[in-house]
């Protein structure tokens, strides 16, 4: 199907599930999702009229192939997995590559800012019965009906990347083409997460892409791994980000915490502010820094941010009681169109919420809607499974 035609919003989310190494298991989501990811590369702006034009430069090559070595040099595992979806979906490695690479490369060549509102809106809810970590997954309107999940198990004989992993075992929200890890995922320790991302304004070649960095996420087994993941000692990030997580299986009360990231400028460890939510209260977080002190982009991102945290204290402003208020809040649009939580623009220039995930650490399961929770049911509940 052409991606100029107009289909609107689909009602439709598939699911692949796979085994096998990290190269198999990127050849079988690009051999399942090849008209997904095919259809998403033609109709992504940034990577034809940005991304590919700054690769095809000698400035752009030198920005693309120090921070693929870099990635292949600690995570090669990953590129792996990338080289298998590229070769499964019969595409360049290098579109999707820059995919990864995201605002990196125009950022480090041009000093470019990025003026949208794309991000996300997470909601943790940490009351008795109520454990909730909630998901608005904002892009482009071009992500739109370019979406699927993973459910992975991946082995291998012997240990991989900088981490040493032989194992991972998930469910993912993946964008077409992309990486398992960037959008909300569980895997089989128990670890749930969501990411949000920030857009400082320096970001650094050579470093790890923050795609990169939330899919080796999906490895970690607690709290400390976690944060050992996120620093990236010897490296750091190459770019910002937020993760809203939490370990069903940790002992004690639900603990809920958002980590801010930072670029690793001048720097071979990322910067990293870890918040925790106790039992009572609540976190909410979108698109700029509340703790790290880094200089951000600013201009509509960051706006938009400041308009949806309002609106979040206009509708609980004690912080949600319960699966009802976390509704509302990432079904509210009662901001103007570009700024409200739930988004549903009319201008297919600008962000769309493609998916809103809600997990219940209770029950254990994963609700994904395709449209506003407000006033629809979920396309599908997922049972979370841990590893026994």
């Amino acid at each position: 199907m052409p991606v100029s035609e107009k289909i609107g919003r689909r009602n439709c989310i598939p699911i692949l599930h796979c085994r096998g190494t990290y190269y198999e298991v990127g050849f079988d989501v690009g051999r399942t999702f090849s008209g997904l990811i095919k259809s998403y590369l033609e109709a992504s702006n940034q990577l034809n009229k940005v991304y590919l034009p700054l690769y095809e430069t000698q400035e752009g090559r030198s920005v693309y192939e120090s921070t693929l070595a870099s990635v292949k040099e600690n995570f090669p595992q990953y590129v792996r997995e990338i080289e298998g979806t590229a070769d499964g979906a019969k595409v360049p490695f290098h579109k999707l590559f820059l995919l990864h690479m995201d605002e990196i490369l125009p950022n480090v060549l041009q000093k470019k800012v990025s003026e949208n509102t794309n991000g996300c809106s997470t909601m943790c809810c940490n009351q008795p019965g109520q454990e909730l970590l909630g998901h608005t997954e904002d892009a482009l309107s071009e992500v739109l009906n370019h979406i699927y999940f993973v459910s992975a198990h991946i082995k291998e004989d012997k240990p991989q990347g900088k981490w040493k992993v032989t194992e991972e075992k998930f469910t993912s929200l993946c964008y077409a083409g992309c990486l398992p890890g960037f959008t909300m995922s569980y895997n089989h320790h128990g670890l749930v997460f969501s990411v949000n991302i920030i857009s400082a304004r320096t970001l650094v070649a050579g470093k790890t892409p923050r795609s990169i960095l939330t899919r080796a996420l999906l490895g970690a087994e607690n709290l400390l791994q976690a944060q050992q993941i996120l620093r990236d000692t010897g490296c750091g990030a190459g770019d910002a980000f937020s993760i809203n997580m939490t370990f069903l299986k940790q002992d004690g009360d639900r603990l809920f915490h958002n980590a801010e990231v930072a670029p690793a400028v001048n720097s071979n460890e990322s910067p990293l502010s870890i918040l925790t939510a106790s039992p009572g209260e609540y976190i909410f977080h979108c698109n700029r820094f509340l703790r790290l002190n880094i200089a951000e982009v600013g201009g509509m991102i960051v706006s938009s941010s400041d308009a949806r945290e309002r609106a979040m204290q206009c509708i609980c402003n004690k912080g949600p009681a319960n699966l009802n208020d976390v509704v509302k809040v990432l079904g509210d649009q009662s901001a103007t169109e570009e700024f409200t939580i739930f988004r549903e623009s009319g201008n297919d220039d600008f962000v769309k919420t493609v998916a809103v995930g809600i997990f219940d650490c209770v029950a254990r399961t994963w609700s994904i809607y395709a449209d506003n929770p407000k006033t629809n049911d979920p396309i599908v509940q997922l049972h979370i499974q841990i590893k026994k």
